[in-house]
């Protein structure tokens, strides 16, 4: 894929404004903003990766600020760590659960003004937070992702699956199936030394199993969401912002759950 170039980005939460102050630099392909996509680093490259989610489900509000590292041990095998904050309604607040995660680009085609790749994807949530601020188990995560990338189009796909492990106090957490498609365009094809726009929707489906509890169901637990999640990538050089809503559009969640009512992600990457 062509680099695209950059100037300095003023988001708005002050964090990432003044993040963006620092930041400048060549810019390589890029994942959406919630689905999972093939991108692997370049050898030897790292990538510093600074997120903020904001989630609402009935009177449950979550803002998670998130530092990630990330290292390409060869232009197909990246491996990352990342570190999240957790302020939560109800006064909860302070570090989360330690991630590591690793994806390998198993396949990739080059044609001209096109690449389309595919990678597999792992992933473990540490139990590391305090009461409250994590998932009180070691979580499991596995996938595998498409990508097409063009001068103009853009899709991804995704499959994952999200194995919960049990908590310290028995609750077998059921797990997780999520899917995405996701689609993009860059209505206007910019030169090497300006901003590039690519303009996404996404589709993200997530299916949660029943949880345990003594080995009995819990009637409160699983079910099922879709989201429809417009967004937008900006890059300049070797900078990134991402920045999208995912709107639920369809909920069968079992028993008295809230379902979402919407989630919210700013996500700024440097590559170096």
């Amino acid at each position: 894929m062509k680099r695209v170039p950059g100037k300095t980005v003023r988001a708005g939460w002050w964090s990432f404004g003044v993040l963006a102050g620092l930041l400048a630099g060549p810019a390589a392909a890029h994942d959406p903003v919630f689905g999972l996509g093939p991108h692997t680093l370049f050898k030897e490259g790292v990538e510093i990766h600074l997120g903020l989610d904001r989630s609402e489900a009935g009177a449950r509000q979550d803002t998670v600020t998130t530092l990630e590292l990330a290292y390409g041990l060869t232009s197909n095998w990246t491996v990352r760590a990342e570190l999240p904050y957790v302020d939560r309604s109800g006064g909860v607040d302070g570090a989360g659960d330690l991630g590591v995660a690793t994806k390998y680009r198993f396949w990739r085609r080059d044609r001209l003004g096109e690449q389309i790749s595919g990678s597999i994807f792992g992933r473990l949530n540490l139990d590391t937070a305090g009461e409250g601020r994590g998932r009180d188990a070691t979580d499991a995560i596995v996938g595998v992702a498409y990508g097409y990338e063009s001068r103009k189009w853009y899709r991804w796909a995704a499959l994952r699956y999200r194995y919960n492990g049990e908590t310290s106090t028995g609750l077998d957490r059921g797990d997780k199936v999520l899917v995405d498609l996701v689609g993009g365009i860059r209505f206007r094809q910019s030169g090497y030394l300006e901003p590039d726009w690519v303009w996404m929707l996404e589709l993200n489906g997530e299916q949660t199993g029943r949880s345990r509890l003594d080995g009995a169901t819990l009637p409160d637990s699983g079910g099922s969401e879709w989201f429809l999640s417009p967004g937008l990538m900006w890059t300049l050089r070797n900078f990134a912002l991402k920045t999208g809503v995912q709107f639920p559009v369809w909920s069968d969640l079992d028993g008295n759950q809230n379902a979402s009512d919407y989630r919210a992600r700013l996500e700024l990457e440097w590559h170096m």
